[in-house]
C-alpha cells in the first residue's frame, strides 16, 4: 500500500459521465441522475483503505450536512477486486450500511470512471459546481492516520461554502492522501 498524491485534475473539468452499479440499492445509476442542485462532490474511496477508514465518520457528517444545502455526494470504488477481494462489492455494501453512508456507494468494475476523473489514491475528492464544472479536487483536511492533527474537514467545507456562497475558491488546493488504487 503506496501512500499517494491525488493527480489534481485540472480546474474547469467537466464530470465525465457514468452509468455504475450502486452496492446499496443494487440499481445502475448515472451521474445526471446523482448530480446536487448547487453541486456534486464524487468520491473514490474503498473499503480497506486506513486512510478512507480514518475520515469515514466525518464524510458522513458533511455529507449529511451539505446534503440539505443542495450538494450531491457520490462515492466510487474501482479497486481491482480478484487482488483485493475485500473491496468487492457485497462487501462495499456491508461498509456502507455500518457507516451510515447517506450517499451511493458505486462499483467501477471496469476502472474506466476512475481513469476518466484521473483518480489516484482513496481517498480522492472532487467538488463540482452545478454544471458539473471542477471547482475543487485535493484533500479533506491536513489529518491522517497517526499524525494527531484532528479531522476536521476544513479544506473540502471551505470549498462548499465558498460554492454555496458564490465566493472564488482558491486555486491553491492540497492533494489529496492515500492508498493507490489497487489497478488492474
Amino acid at each position: 500500500m503506496a501512500l499517494t498524491p491525488s493527480n489534481m485534475l485540472p480546474l474547469g473539468t467537466i464530470a465525465p459521465d457514468f452509468n455504475l452499479m450502486d452496492t446499496i440499492s443494487d440499481q445502475r445509476l448515472f451521474l445526471n441522475d446523482l448530480k446536487g442542485e448547487n453541486g456534486t462532490v464524487i468520491l473514490f474511496i474503498c473499503n480497506h483503505c486506513p486512510y478512507v477508514i480514518h475520515v469515514n465518520p466525518l464524510l458522513t457528517k458533511i455529507a449529511l450536512e451539505y446534503q440539505q444545502k443542495g450538494i450531491s455526494f457520490v462515492a466510487i470504488s474501482s479497486n481491482d477486486i480478484e487482488n483485493y477481494p475485500q473491496d468487492a462489492p457485497h462487501y462495499m455494501k456491508q461498509v456502507a450500511k455500518k457507516e451510515h453512508y447517506p450517499f451511493p456507494y458505486l462499483f467501477d468494475e471496469t476502472q474506466k470512471v476512475a481513469k476518466a476523473y484521473d483518480a489516484a489514491c482513496t481517498p480522492d475528492m472532487y467538488l463540482f459546481d452545478k454544471n458539473l464544472a471542477l471547482v475543487y479536487r485535493g484533500q479533506l483536511d491536513d489529518s491522517r492516520p497517526g499524525n494527531k492533527k484532528p479531522l476536521t474537514g476544513v479544506d473540502l467545507k471551505n470549498a462548499i461554502d465558498n460554492l454555496l456562497s458564490n465566493r472564488p475558491i482558491s486555486s491553491i488546493q492540497k492533494p489529496s492522501m492515500g492508498c493507490n488504487i489497487k489497478w488492474k
